[in-house]
């Protein structure tokens, strides 16, 4: 189950290409990954978190993470930004 420090979150990114982004500036606290995303979508963002040492929570489905970003569809990656 996704933790409430991301629905109640002030700066967060939802999607692949918005949380990209605010990794490669450093903007980044801790993210969320769908564990039913693709491996070609989830292996880059594994292997950033890892080597610059931000937190990488897994969330059960797309839909789930969705929801808790407020979409009614599925998102693969969503973050938490440093305020």
């Amino acid at each position: 189950m996704l933790d409430e420090t991301f629905k109640h979150a002030k700066q967060k990114t939802v999607g692949l290409k918005q949380t990209q982004r605010a990794l490669e500036k450093g903007w980044v606290r801790r993210v969320y990954m769908a564990k039913d995303a693709e491996t070609h979508v989830r292996r880059p963002i594994l292997e950033w978190c890892e080597s610059h040492s931000v937190e990488c929570v897994e969330v059960p489905t797309m839909r789930e993470l969705g929801k808790a970003c407020g979409i009614e569809v599925g998102t693969a990656i969503a973050a938490i930004l440093q305020e």
